[in-house]
């Protein structure tokens, strides 16, 4: 419960999408394009890559890259910071910050300023990759901030934006709590299965 959780997603003017996270689980191809297995969407929409904290105590302010993308230096400079300030502010001196596999994540300076400002980090052999199931933020809490969103003020980027910001302050305590305080559930759950998938 000590834990602070963070990944980072790509919101588009279509809704949300994660194509390594999202998935529907059905017997076949029929069943899943009744459970929304097919979307469409634009050729090319516009896309707005955000950073999130999460942890037993709530949630981080969102991090919103507007342009460009993100490497080890803008992640050090943009995020990092950001993390460790609300680690800090809520659980005082003794917590633990969670960062995946990405690149930005592993790279040796990153990995290097983790060392020099956490009092404590899991390193990236101590995460698996592709583990979806064992982060708050993708089996709970992006689903809870992208249905804060009210999808029909979004037409732009900037609109975008806009919900973004606005929905991250609805995201409710409760479920941040309850996704967090289910984690170790999940991860005994993930270790009986072998690492496969929970359904």
């Amino acid at each position: 419960m000590r834990i602070l959780f963070l990944d980072e997603k790509m919101f588009d003017i279509d809704g949300v999408y994660n194509s390594q996270n999202d998935r529907v689980w059905a017997p076949n191809r029929t069943a899943a394009n009744r459970r929304d297995g097919i979307q469409t969407k634009r050729n090319f929409p516009t896309k707005v890559l955000v950073w999130l904290g999460a942890c037993s105590k709530g949630v981080t302010p969102l991090v919103i890259f507007q342009d460009g993308t993100v490497d080890h230096a803008r992640y050090i400079k943009e995020v990092l910071p950001v993390a460790l300030k609300y680690g800090n502010h809520v659980f005082g001196s003794n917590w633990t910050f969670q960062q995946d596999g990405a690149k930005p994540h592993t790279h040796h300076l990153t990995q290097q300023w983790c060392r020099d400002h956490f009092s404590a980090y899991l390193e990236q052999h101590q995460w698996p990759p592709n583990s979806p199931d064992l982060n708050p933020l993708d089996y709970c809490i992006w689903d809870e901030l992208a249905q804060a969103i009210n999808w029909d003020k979004v037409a732009s980027k900037t609109t975008l934006i806009d919900e973004l910001r606005r929905a991250s302050k609805k995201v409710r305590l409760d479920v941040v709590f309850e996704s967090c305080d289910f984690w170790t559930t999940r991860l005994s759950r993930m270790a009986k299965s072998e690492g496969e998938y929970l359904q």
